[in-house]
């Protein structure tokens, strides 16, 4: 089992600015040192796998050989029903190289309008994947339910959260407050997983 102490350092296995932030809000009560990928100039994997699961090992694996340190690793995306699971693990890259996740979130409603959809339930997905040099990756996931809306509302979080509502809110991730997404998102949930067998208690 992979144990990060406090005080220890930990890269964050992403270039998206905002994905770093985040978890590095997540990661603020247990005293651990967060370094992004992009600081120490990593180079991003290429994404093979065919599930969330899969291509979050391959980058923290990655990030961790380069390194010689734990890295942590999320992939994360937005599964809409009515348009079988897409974008899915594909979620980033329909932003595109700039990601530029506005140019995403009008294709999730282009494409909804070519298929005549109704149906707008959609699930967030994150995979967490805890990589260390000699030890065994492990894997920590979690999902939230909710509808996609358009136009897209809201300012806050990054990615598709500006037309994602979660199941018994009104609002968008992307008109939440941080603290109340971060008490119930997808990536929150797989945290929780997380730090119940990799941190110590909350300081």
């Amino acid at each position: 089992m992979i144990r990060i102490g406090s005080g220890s350092r930990l890269i964050i296995a992403s270039h998206n600015p905002g994905k770093v932030r985040e978890i590095r809000s997540l990661l603020e009560p247990y005293a651990v040192q967060v370094t992004g990928a992009a600081e120490l100039h990593l180079p991003e994997p290429e994404e093979t796998g065919s599930s969330f699961a899969e291509n979050a090992r391959i980058k923290a694996e990655a990030a961790a050989f380069r390194a010689g340190e734990p890295a942590l690793a999320d992939d994360s995306g937005l599964c809409v029903a009515a348009l079988d699971g897409a974008p899915g693990i594909y979620s980033a890259r329909w932003a595109g190289p700039a990601k530029d996740f506005r140019t995403a979130m009008t294709r999730v409603e282009n494409e909804l309008k070519a298929k005549g959809a109704h149906d707008m339930r959609a699930l967030f997905v994150c995979a967490l994947a805890l990589a260390q040099p000699k030890q065994e990756t492990e894997i920590f996931e979690g999902s939230v339910f909710g509808t996609v809306t358009f136009p897209p509302r809201g300012i806050r979080g990054f990615g598709y959260d500006p037309i994602f509502v979660p199941e018994g809110y009104r609002q968008t991730f992307g008109e939440m407050d941080p603290d109340a997404k971060h008490g119930m998102s997808h990536r929150a949930k797989a945290f929780a997983k997380l730090v119940q067998t990799v941190f110590g208690p909350a300081r």
